[in-house]
């Protein structure tokens, strides 16, 4: 089996995977552990969390051509994280974490080996599922 066969066959289930351990994370952090999301970390969770259900259906149902509803939710979702994470690590876009809302979006709740933080983990999982559908999408074309 080559290795288009085989994301053919498990691209899906992998994102979904993905996704779905991304979608607990979040929910941990703050129905567990009571960290209140930013305005940033909402609009993380609102491209995430359709990608659980919309991967979740493609796989069951072995949909092909999926990734052209899913890229976009994707890539627009690591970008946001990319710009929360540059905020909190970063002199560069301090400036607009105090306006973000309530919260500031620049808070590190976590921050495991001095970069790992939430918004990390979010850009890991949206980059994750943009590298799987993208080669889902290499896989198909003939």
């Amino acid at each position: 089996m080559n290795w288009k066969q085989t994301i053919r066959e498990n691209g899906h289930h992998l994102s979904w995977v993905v996704a779905l351990t991304a979608t607990l994370g979040s929910l941990y952090f703050s129905e567990i552990m009571m960290f209140t999301p930013c305005k940033l970390c909402w609009y993380q969770r609102i491209l995430m969390y359709p990608l659980v259900i919309i991967l979740g259906i493609a796989a069951v149902r072995k949909e092909r051509h999926m990734y052209l509803y899913v890229l976009p939710l994707s890539i627009w979702g690591g970008g946001i994280s990319l710009y929360h994470y540059l905020m909190q690590k970063t002199e560069w876009f301090k400036t607009g974490a105090a306006a973000c809302g309530p919260v500031p979006c620049d808070l590190d709740y976590i921050d495991w080996f001095g970069f790992v933080t939430i918004p990390f983990l979010a850009l890991v999982a949206f980059v994750l599922i943009t590298i799987l559908q993208i080669l889902m999408w290499v896989a198909e074309k003939k």
